[in-house]
């Protein structure tokens, strides 16, 4: 997270009841969660890759982690792009990222079927409602916009979003800040903070409902 969670708790006064992450990749946030005083028992992982799902069960023990290529429609089959470094893999094609960074390739190539977040949220009984997941971290690799609509119909329970934004096609037809700025504020939400690698096109954003300040 390019943006210090224990920092904005202090900052905005959060209260943060739960957590959603989509895109776990290996749960390196999860010490960070656990600082700002949640546990295994309300922070819920989203993860489209199996092996780092089986990696983070294997590393922590009592970890909610759910299958899932998200995206705004289930059941499409999406050829899931992974890459040597593993963060970098989408369900998009590469753009400019394959000039920021060269180094950085992609590997193999598998069929997925993709699944809305409102139908994982059902299917796994993930507790959204009344209040007890309050806060969104979405790091999917340019289909952030996609992951929040297909949660539409939850966005009215969720204060909290912390989400990585583009400011150019890092990925092919990925979505940019702009655009989750608009779609937000149709839902109370605010972005209140920012780090942006210009360099690179992309960074991080958080956004709150304008009457929890």
């Amino acid at each position: 997270m390019l943006i210090n969670i224990n920092k904005l708790v202090k900052k905005y006064k959060l209260q943060i009841t739960g957590i959603l992450h989509i895109g776990a990749h290996e749960c390196e946030e999860l010490n960070d969660y656990y600082k700002v005083g949640c546990n295994d028992s309300n922070i819920f992982w989203i993860e489209a890759m199996q092996d780092k799902i089986d990696y983070c069960k294997n590393v922590y023990s009592r970890i909610n982690i759910y299958k899932g290529v998200v995206y705004d429609e289930d059941n499409k089959e999406i050829e899931f792009n992974i890459t040597n470094d593993g963060q970098s893999s989408s369900m998009l094609e590469f753009g400019t990222h394959e000039i920021h960074y060269p180094d950085v390739y992609i590997v193999s190539k598998q069929k997925m079927l993709t699944s809305r977040v409102d139908t994982i949220i059902e299917r796994e009984n993930i507790p959204i409602i009344p209040v007890d997941v309050n806060f969104v971290n979405l790091h999917i690799q340019g289909v952030e916009l996609n992951a929040l609509k297909s949660m539409e119909k939850y966005l009215p329970y969720i204060t909290y979003i912390y989400t990585k934004v583009n400011t150019e096609h890092v990925y092919k037809n990925c979505n940019l800040i702009g655009e989750i700025d608009d779609y937000l504020s149709n839902f109370g939400y605010t972005r209140v903070e920012q780090t942006i690698l210009k360099e690179y096109g992309w960074g991080d954003a958080f956004y709150m409902k304008i009457n929890s300040f």
